[in-house]
C-alpha cells in the first residue's frame, strides 16, 4: 500500500462485547493487542469492526445500548447498537455503507466466513464471487446484445441497399438515354411544326384558338398520367397490405396461449423475494447470535463481578468440563455449548445455501415472466396491426374506386377535347394537329422521365449517405461486441485472478513458514454442471488441493481434513488475504484485523503479520503475550484496553 504516513486512529468504545468503556489510539502500520484471554481484545476488534460498518458485533451482556466512535484523520464516524428483543439494531454513520467486502476479506477473526470455508473444505468460489453483482452484469449483456442486433439489422439493410445501387445507376443511365432520345424526337417534331406554321396562312385568332385546344388536350393528358400513376401506387399499396394481412393472420392463428400466467409468476416471484428478505434477516441475526456466543465462549463477552475470586476469572468459570450458561444461569457441559454453536453455524450455512437457490430461482422466474409477457405483447401487437391493416385496405380500395372513376372521366374529357380540336377545319392543320398531338405525348414522356430520374437520384443519394454511415455503425457494433466480451470475461477474470492470487500468495507463505512435508496448497478452478430450477447450467467451482511429501521424497495429494490446525489456520488466512487483494478491498477499507492465531506458533505468526502488513495501511492483531514477543518492537503494542 502507500508508503506515506497515515493519521492515527482513535477508537472510543462503550458497552461492546465485554467492554464497559475504553479508548484506544492506533497508529498506522501494525498494532498488536497483547494479553491473556478474557482481556477484551476480541471485543475491541469487534468494536472497531462496528465503527467501520460491520454488523458482526454484540452488546455487552447487561447493556441495552452501546456505541463506537471512530476518529480517522479529519473524519469522525459513530456507530450505535441497541437491543431489540433477541436481536441488535445498528444505527449511526459508520465508515462503510456496505461492509460485505470487509466482513469477508478484511475482518479476519475466528468466525470469518472466508477463513471458516477453508477449514470446512467448502466450495471457495461462492465466497470469492459473493461481492460481484452478476445480475447487473447479465442485464448489461442483454442490453448490449439488443443494441448489437439492432445495429446488425441496420447494417444488413445498408448492405442490401449497396447491392441494389449498381441496378439503380444502370436504370438511371437507361432513363437518361430515353430522355435524350425523347428530347431529340421532340425537337424534330417542333421543327416540322415550324415548317407547317410557315406554309399555312391563318388568322392569328384562329391559330391561337387551335393552340389553346392543343394545350387543353396536353393538360388533360398530363392529369390523366398523374391519375394513372396514383392508381398504380394504390394498387401496389393494396397488394402489400393484403400480403401483410395474410402474414398477420397466420401469426395470430399460429399463436398459442402461454403455458404460464405472468401474474401467477409475479406472485411466485414476490413470494420468493419475501422469503429471500426473511432469510437475509435470519442470516444476519444468526451471525449476531453466533458472534455473541463465540465471545462468551472465549471469555471476552462475560461481565466479571468484583466479588469473584482473585484468580483468573476465565479459569474460574471454565474449570473442568463445565461452565455457567449465560442464558439460563445453570451449569452445562462446555462441549454441549460448542455443539450448539456448531448447529448454529450449520443452520446459517444452510440458510446461505437456500438464499442462493432462491436468488437463482427468482432470476429464472423473472426471465420466464419477461418471455411470456413478450409473447403476449407480440400477439396483441399482431392483432392490433391486423385490425389497422383491415381498415387501411378498405380505405385503399375506396381510393382505387375513386381514382378509377376519375380516370374514366378524364379519358372521356380528353376524347372530347381531341374531337373538338380535330373539328377545327383549317387547311393544312390536320397535319399540324397530328404533329401537336405527337409533341404533346413526347412532352408528357419527357416530364415523366425527368421525374423518374429525380426520384432515382434521390434514392442514390440516400443509399450513398447510408453507405457512408455504415462504417460508423460497424464501429459501434464492434464497441458493443468488445463490451459484451469484456462483461462475459469479467467474472472469468475475477475467478482466474482469485485463483492465481491465492496460489501465488500461498506458495510465498509456505516458503516463509517452512511447513516440513507440506509442499503445496493450491486452488483448482473447474467447471461443473448444476441444476437451477428446472434447467442445468454450467458453473465454476474452486477446489482446494494439498500436496505433501512422504519421508522418501514421493509427492502425494492430501485433503484439507488432514491439515494440522496450524496449517489450516494459515491456509484460511491466506485465502482471505487473496480475496482482499483480488477485490481491491484496500480501496474500500484500509484495515486488516486478525484474531485467534493461537494455533500457529509465535515465529510463524510473526511471519504472517509481516507478510500481511505490506497490504494494508492499518493491521491490528490480537495475540497472546508469548506470541507477541516474537514480533518486532517497532510495532505498536497495546497491552490494556481501557
Amino acid at each position: 500500500m502507500a508508503q506515506t504516513s497515515k493519521p492515527a486512529v482513535r477508537v472510543d468504545v462503550r458497552n461492546i462485547g465485554g467492554i464497559d468503556e475504553a479508548s484506544v489510539t492506533l497508529p498506522d502500520g501494525v498494532s498488536i493487542l497483547t494479553g491473556r484471554n478474557a482481556t477484551n481484545r476480541t471485543s475491541f476488534l469487534q468494536a472497531l469492526m462496528a465503527g467501520l460498518g460491520s454488523r458482526q458485533s454484540s452488546l455487552k451482556g447487561d447493556a441495552e445500548e452501546g456505541e463506537v466512535n471512530l476518529e480517522l484523520g479529519d473524519e469522525t464516524h459513530t456507530r450505535t447498537l441497541q437491543r431489540r428483543g433477541d436481536s441488535i439494531s445498528f444505527g449511526g454513520d459508520p465508515y462503510l455503507d456496505d461492509p460485505e467486502l470487509a466482513d469477508l476479506f478484511a475482518f479476519i477473526l475466528e468466525n470469518n466466513e472466508a477463513r471458516r470455508a477453508v477449514a470446512r473444505g467448502d466450495d471457495l468460489r461462492e465466497i470469492i464471487m459473493r461481492p460481484i453483482d452478476t445480475d447487473s452484469i447479465d442485464a448489461e449483456i442483454r442490453e448490449c446484445k439488443r443494441e448489437r442486433d439492432s445495429l446488425e439489422s441496420e447494417i444488413e439493410k445498408i448492405d442490401d441497399l449497396e447491392r441494389d445501387l449498381p441496378d439503380l445507376e444502370a436504370d438511371r443511365r437507361e432513363k437518361v438515354e430515353e430522355l435524350e432520345a425523347a428530347q431529340e424526337e421532340l425537337e424534330a417534331v417542333r421543327e416540322e411544326l415550324d415548317e407547317l406554321d410557315a406554309d399555312i396562312e391563318e388568322s392569328r385568332t384562329r391559330k391561337e384558338e387551335l393552340e389553346e385546344a392543343f394545350q387543353r388536350v396536353h393538360d388533360a393528358r398530363s392529369k390523366l398520367d398523374d391519375l394513372k400513376f396514383e392508381l398504380e401506387t394504390e394498387h401496389s399499396t393494396l397488394s402489400e397490405l393484403k400480403s401483410e394481412r395474410e402474414e398477420l393472420q397466420e401469426t395470430v392463428e399460429a399463436a398459442e396461449d402461454p403455458d404460464e400466467n405472468p401474474d401467477r409468476l409475479a406472485g411466485r416471484i414476490d413470494e420468493l423475494r419475501r422469503r429471500k428478505r426473511s432469510l437475509d434477516n435470519e442470516i444476519n441475526e444468526l451471525g449476531s447470535v453466533i458472534g455473541f456466543n463465540e465471545d462468551m465462549v472465549d471469555g471476552s463477552g462475560i461481565d466479571i463481578d468484583e466479588g469473584m475470586p482473585d484468580d483468573d476469572p476465565t479459569d474460574a468459570l471454565t474449570a473442568g468440563d463445565q461452565t455457567m450458561c449465560w442464558t439460563c444461569g445453570s451449569e452445562v457441559e462446555t462441549d454441549q455449548i460448542e455443539a450448539t454453536l456448531d448447529r448454529f453455524r450449520e443452520l446459517r450455512s444452510d440458510k446461505l445455501d437456500e438464499h442462493n437457490e432462491i436468488r437463482a430461482e427468482i432470476q429464472e422466474l423473472t426471465d420466464r415472466q419477461s418471455s411470456v409477457r413478450e409473447e403476449q405483447r407480440e400477439i396483441e401487437r399482431a392483432e392490433e396491426r391486423l385490425d389497422a391493416v383491415g381498415t387501411e385496405i378498405e380505405s385503399t380500395e375506396s381510393r382505387i374506386d375513386d381514382l378509377e372513376e376519375r380516370l374514366e372521366s378524364k379519358q372521356d374529357e380528353i376524347k372530347e377535347l381531341e374531337e373538338k380540336a380535330e373539328s377545327t377545319d383549317v387547311d393544312g392543320y390536320n397535319e399540324a394537329l397530328e404533329q401537336h398531338r405527337e409533341a404533346n405525348g413526347i412532352e408528357l414522356r419527357i416530364e415523366r422521365l425527368e421525374d423518374e430520374i429525380d426520384e432515382i437520384d434521390g434514392e442514390i443519394e440516400e443509399r450513398e449517405a447510408a453507405i457512408e454511415r455504415r462504417e460508423d455503425l460497424k464501429a459501434e457494433r464492434e464497441e458493443l461486441a468488445d463490451r459484451m466480451t469484456e462483461l462475459r470475461t469479467r467474472v472469468d477474470r475475477i475467478e482466474e485472478n482469485a485463483v492465481e492470487g491465492f496460489n501465488e500468495h500461498m506458495e510465498t507463505v509456505l516458503d516463509i513458514l517452512e511447513y516440513g512435508n507440506l509442499d503445496r496448497i493450491w486452488i483448482e478452478r473447474r467447471e461443473i454442471e448444476v441444476r437451477e430450477g428446472r434447467r442445468k447450467v454450467t458453473r465454476t467451482r474452486f477446489d482446494l488441493h494439498i500436496v505433501r511429501s512422504s519421508p522418501d521424497g514421493t509427492a502425494y495429494e492430501d485433503t484439507v481434513d488432514h491439515l494440522s490446525e496450524s496449517e489450516r489456520e494459515v491456509t484460511g488466512l491466506v485465502f482471505a488475504l487473496a480475496g482482499y487483494l483480488v477485490h481491491d478491498v484496500h480501496e474500500t477499507v484500509p484495515f486488516v484485523l486478525l484474531d485467534s492465531l493461537e494455533a500457529i506458533d509465535s515465529d510463524r505468526i510473526a511471519c504472517v503479520v509481516d507478510y500481511f502488513r505490506t497490504h494494508a495501511d492499518y493491521l491490528v492483531a490480537a495475540l497472546l503475550p508469548e506470541d507477541a514477543v516474537a514480533l518486532p518492537d517497532e510495532y505498536a503494542h497495546v497491552e490494556t484496553i481501557d
